[in-house]
């Protein structure tokens, strides 16, 4: 039986890069447009300030997941994504899971986030994981259908 593994990874290797792509459009599908404008770049998920995470099986990419540091104390949830055919497997709530200890152990004390209102089932992750909602914050503050998260660590 193959095993998920979820590593540390390069944000600008072009195999996780591939991954992103497939997030933005799967984005674009969802809100149009480029999927997300967000600005980032690989230096957001340096250590101690960040970290970018994936989740492979039989060495396929098949979710990713980064944080960068927010302010003093949070850790900003990025390109949380699960291949949809790797979908129903656990994935994005281990990927979810080990963001909040690699933010834990850099000092972060609490994780916030920004989806939208077209991801039900990353909503559902969320709040089932005890996130909670929070005025808007981050580059979609105040457009129409954002939401904003937060759970402490």
């Amino acid at each position: 039986m193959s095993e998920i593994k979820i590593k540390l990874a390069d944000f600008d290797d072009p195999d996780v890069q591939r991954l992103v792509a497939a997030n933005l459009r799967d984005l674009s599908e969802r809100y149009g447009g480029t999927g997300d404008d967000t600005p980032i770049s690989g230096t957001d998920f340096a250590p101690p300030n960040g970290a970018f995470l994936v989740a492979s099986l039989d060495g396929k990419l098949i979710g990713s997941a980064g944080w960068r540091r927010h302010g003093s104390a949070d850790a900003e949830l990025k390109r949380m994504f699960t291949l949809a055919e790797a979908r129903g497997r656990g994935v994005a709530r281990r990927m979810l899971a080990a963001i909040e200890e690699s933010a834990k152990a850099a000092g972060c004390s609490r994780v916030i986030l920004e989806t939208g209102d077209r991801q039900p089932e990353a909503i559902a992750l969320y709040e089932s994981a005890g996130y909670v909602r929070i005025e808007d914050f981050g580059f979609y503050a105040g457009h129409e259908g954002v939401l904003s998260y937060a759970k402490p660590l």
